[in-house]
C-alpha cells in the first residue's frame, strides 16, 4: 500500500484556494461592473425615468389630474360630483333666453403639431425631405430624421398627410443622450400609457384632425411593413422601447373620428 504524498495534497490545496480567489475575485467585478452600468444608464436616461416615476405615482396616489389637452378632442365629459347645473333650453327663463351664448371657437396653431392628452404632450410635427429617401441614401435619411428630432416629432418622409387617404407615419424619442441639445429627447416616454379609444388631434397647415387610437403593439427594428400604405387614413406613431434601449418598436395606431358639433354635444350633456 503507497503513502500518499503529503507534498501532493499541500499543492492541491493551494490550487483550489488559488481558484476559489480568482473566481470570487471575478464574480466581484462582474457585479461591480454591472452596478456601475446600471447607474449610469439611469443617469442617461433619467429624465425619461423620471416621467414614468411620476405618472405612476400619481396614479397610485389617485392625484393623477385630467389634462386640460382633452379640451381640444371634443371628448370632454361633465364630472360625476360636478355641482353645477345645467338648465335645459325649454324650461330657460326670458333673460337666459336672451343672453348671448359664449363662442366656441377654437384658435388653429401656425405650426404643425400633434396633441396626446393622455400623456399631455403637445409637440411640434417637423417635416424632412424626400430627398435622400428617393435616392435611397439610408445613412443621410436617418441623419436628417436625428436632426428634425431635435424640434419635436418628425412625420416620416413618404407617408401620407393628415387628411389624406393612406398611413400617417410620426415617431419621436421615447429617450436620448443627455447631452443631445434637443428639447423633446423624451418627448413619448410615457407613450406606453396610451389606450384603446384615446383621442389624438394633429393640427395641419391649421385644419384639426381628430383620431381615436384602435391598437397598440410591439415590433422589432426591421419589421417596416408598419410604414407601408394603407387602404384607409391611418395614424401610426413610433418610438423606441424599452426606455433607453432600440431593442423593440412601440406602435400606436389610430383611425379618424368626425367630431361632433358644439350643438350636438350639449345635446348629449342636457339629456
Amino acid at each position: 500500500m503507497t503513502e500518499e504524498n503529503p507534498k501532493l495534497h499541500i499543492s492541491e490545496e493551494k490550487k483550489n484556494k488559488f481558484l476559489k480567489l480568482i473566481f470570487n475575485s471575478i464574480t466581484k467585478q462582474i457585479f461591480a461592473s454591472f452596478v456601475i452600468l446600471v447607474v449610469l444608464f439611469l443617469l442617461m436616461n433619467a429624465p425619461a425615468y423620471y416621467q414614468i416615476t411620476k405618472s405612476k405615482y400619481q396614479k397610485i396616489t389617485g392625484i393623477e389630474n385630467q389634462s386640460p389637452l382633452n379640451q381640444l378632442t371634443g371628448n370632454n365629459q361633465v364630472p360625476n360630483n360636478s355641482t353645477s347645473v345645467l338648465i335645459p333650453a325649454l324650461s330657460a327663463t326670458e333673460t337666459q333666453q336672451k343672453q348671448v351664448p359664449m363662442l366656441d371657437l377654437e384658435i388653429m396653431p401656425t405650426t404643425d403639431r400633434i396633441v396626446i392628452p393622455r400623456i399631455n404632450q403637445n409637440v411640434p410635427i417637423i417635416r424632412v425631405s424626400s430627398e435622400n429617401l428617393i435616392q435611397r441614401d439610408w445613412k443621410a435619411l436617418e441623419r436628417d430624421i436625428q436632426d428634425a428630432l431635435r424640434d419635436g416629432v418628425v412625420h416620416y418622409p413618404g407617408t401620407s398627410l393628415p387628411g389624406e387617404n393612406g398611413n400617417v407615419v410620426i415617431t419621436g424619442h421615447s429617450s436620448y443622450f443627455p447631452w443631445d441639445p434637443g428639447r423633446f429627447k423624451d418627448v413619448f416616454a410615457l407613450l406606453h400609457d396610451v389606450q384603446v379609444d384615446d383621442r389624438i388631434v394633429l393640427y395641419y397647415n391649421q385644419k384639426k384632425f381628430v383620431y381615436k387610437v384602435v391598437e397598440k403593439f410591439e415590433i422589432r427594428p426591421t419589421q417596416i411593413e408598419v410604414l407601408k400604405q394603407t387602404e384607409k387614413e391611418t395614424l401610426t406613431l413610433i418610438t423606441c422601447t424599452p426606455i433607453g434601449t432600440n431593442i423593440r418598436r412601440l406602435i400606436i395606431r389610430a383611425e379618424p373620428i368626425i367630431e361632433e358639433d358644439s350643438e350636438e354635444i350639449s345635446n348629449k350633456i342636457l339629456r
